[in-house]
């Protein structure tokens, strides 16, 4: 007993020497120090037990001595029932035995092809066994506990009311993950776990690493980390789904999700993630290469999570009316590119950052589907039932209002289309080229469809509502910074071509039956003449009357001015002609018994037309 009690004296005393001594010059002449207060100390039994003898059985000897030694401590500590880190002077004595342990081992390696030396570090490797398995609980319960213990003061979760803080103190139960409220600013980190809990997590993290138990740290500790990020997801309304899940979902259930992604996917990337990298890098300091992977095995579940969502929805229906919400997920992830690269910029997070990237250019792809989908959906429009009063087509409607409300994001857009590698004109970006196109397959469809109207005359009022309502789309908004002003101009022109085409078909033929050729019909014929041009005015006046005025003309300036043409057209012309009937002889005296309107009441049928039924102003 006596003699295990000196060689433990003897340990501690070199065990010092080795601490306070920065070189072995230094360790030295404290041993020497040590030799002149006490015996024991000489500087022979000293210098004996920290060298082998030539013999090798001395060495053997102290090996096996300060061996016994270590695992009385160790022995202690892995047996306790108590926490080791509770008591700072038990986890200080017990990170020291494991230094203890790793300096012997290192100094006798070099003879572990002794037969007697390599049973002693076998025996030292078993120990070192049972100290990580018992660190191993201890770095846990430090990691699990210390979250709980260190609530943050910040919370991300923004479905709270301001109104739920009370003087800016809240409180939490142990259940609770701490986490900005109301979340304005992602400039922001959370410190997830106190700093004496962090500084102990390193102590532990040198000694894993230093005895060989790298992937074992990094296991425990990513682990934990995890879980609590897991957690933090789910309470930002994240679900976990599989591609298969989300392309099952209504649409209406999906936009919800999206939302919720794009405020799951902003506070990772600009809050939770950086944590993370912040903590790893304090825990595992000195260590960049276990840093880095355990911080990617940290964040690898939550961002693939994040990532599969985006990809399901890039590859999903290219429906036009999933546009929107698909470009919402793309600006997400193009404004998160910096983090990305920056939070994931070790040669472990490599593929994750090269993920997102791929499915960044996939969620682009998919705009641009989307638009052939359009394109696809004007063609296939059928030409079948004519739009009651020549009035506005569902289809200009909806792809007017679609369009208009696309190029709220012209510049997302302008970059979506430049990034398909297609050529774009002179004077004219990729997303011009793309646009123009739509609206001339517009018009083709159109004129397709002006076909099923029977009278010509209808076809271009049909023609008119439509065409002027694509250039007032066109012109009041991001849509004619696009296309530009000879677009805008071109088309004006075409809308009054239809209506001087529409005022052709229907009117040029009564204007003509209010022209009259002397010399034709001779002076005894005339009045003849003009009484059946009269009669044959009359009925077509009327029947047309009553046919245009059930027509309709949406815009209100376009109908006015579309009367008042009509009316400097007919009134002068009608006038003339009832004016020359009336002073022709014997029939003009009874030129009232065939003139059935008056001019007045020629401007009054004129300004009836056009009113629509209720049918045709919808």
């Amino acid at each position: 007993m006596a003699e295990n009690g000196e060689e433990k004296l003897l340990a501690v005393a070199r065990h010092i020497a080795k601490t306070l001594g920065h070189n072995e010059s230094m360790a030295d002449d404290i041993l020497q120090i040590f030799s002149t207060f006490d015996g024991r100390f000489s500087r022979e039994k000293l210098s004996e037990d920290q060298q082998p003898s030539d013999d090798g059985s001395g060495g053997v000897a102290a090996l096996e001595r300060a061996l016994n030694s270590l695992d009385s401590q160790i022995s202690r500590f892995v047996a306790s029932d108590q926490p080791i880190w509770s008591d700072p002077a038990d986890s200080a004595a017990f990170l020291d035995a494991i230094d203890e342990l790793v300096n012997l081992t290192r100094e006798w390696s070099h003879a572990s092809s002794e037969k007697p030396i390599s049973a002693c570090l076998s025996r030292a490797d078993d120990m070192m066994q049972q100290a990580m398995f018992r660190i191993e609980e201890e770095f846990r319960s430090l990691m699990d506990h210390g979250a709980e213990s260190f609530p943050v003061s910040h919370r991300f979760d923004e479905s709270e009311e301001e109104d739920d803080v009370d003087d800016g103190e809240e409180d939490y139960d142990d259940s609770q993950i701490p986490v900005a409220q109301p979340l304005t600013d992602y400039d922001l980190i959370i410190d997830a776990l106190s700093s004496a809990t962090i500084n102990d997590l390193h102590e532990i993290t040198k000694r894993m690493l230093a005895a060989g138990f790298d992937k074992s740290c990094s296991h425990v500790y990513s682990g934990s980390r995890r879980e609590f990020l897991e957690e933090s997801m789910s309470r930002l309304g994240l679900q976990k789904l599989s591609i298969e899940d989300v392309h099952k979902m209504q649409w209406q259930e999906l936009e919800d999700e999206i939302d919720r992604w794009i405020k799951a996917a902003n506070v990772a990337l600009r809050i939770l993630f950086p944590s993370e990298r912040r903590l790893c890098d304090r825990v595992f300091f000195g260590f960049s290469s276990a840093a880095d992977l355990s911080f990617m095995e940290v964040c690898r579940g939550s961002t693939i999570q994040l990532l599969n969502f985006a990809d399901a929805v890039a590859i999903g229906s290219r429906s036009p009316e999933r546009l929107f919400k698909v470009l919402d997920v793309f600006e997400t992830m193009r404004d998160l590119m910096v983090e990305f690269e920056s939070v994931f910029s070790d040669q472990f997070c490599v593929v994750l950052r090269n993920e997102a990237v791929t499915i960044w250019k996939r969620l682009g792809e998919a705009v641009r589907g989307i638009f052939m989908e359009l394109e696809n959906l004007i063609r296939r429009d059928p030409a079948k039932a004519a739009v009651p009063g020549g009035g506005l087509h569902p289809i200009t409607r909806y792809v007017m209002n679609y369009l208009r409300a696309a190029c709220r994001s012209r510049q997302t857009l302008e970059q979506v289309f430049e990034e398909s590698n297609g050529v774009p004109s002179k004077d004219s970006t990729l997303l011009t080229v793309q646009m123009s196109w739509i609206m001339e397959l517009l018009e083709s469809n159109l004129e397709v469809k002006s076909k099923v109207y029977k009278d010509p005359a209808l076809s271009y009022v049909f023609l008119m509502n439509n065409g002027r309502y694509i250039v007032q789309k066109v012109r009041d908004g991001e849509l004619g910074v696009l296309l530009g002003e000879d677009w805008i101009r071109k088309h004006n022109a075409k809308v009054k071509q239809y209506q001087m085409s529409y005022q052709r078909s229907s009117w040029n033929k009564m204007i003509g039956l209010l022209k009259v050729d002397n010399a034709a019909v001779g002076m005894n014929g005339l009045g003849k003449a003009m009484k059946e041009k009269l009669k044959e005015f009359n009925m077509q006046f009327d029947e047309v009357c009553k046919a245009h005025s059930t027509w309709v003309v949406f815009d209100e300036q376009m109908r006015e001015e579309l009367r008042t043409s009509l009316a400097r057209l007919l009134l002068p012309a009608y006038g003339n002609f009832i004016a020359r009937f009336q002073n022709l002889g014997d029939i003009g005296k009874n030129a009232d018994r065939y003139i059935k309107y008056g001019v007045e009441d020629i401007e009054a049928r004129v300004n009836d037309l056009f009113n629509g039924t209720s049918t045709a102003r919808k």
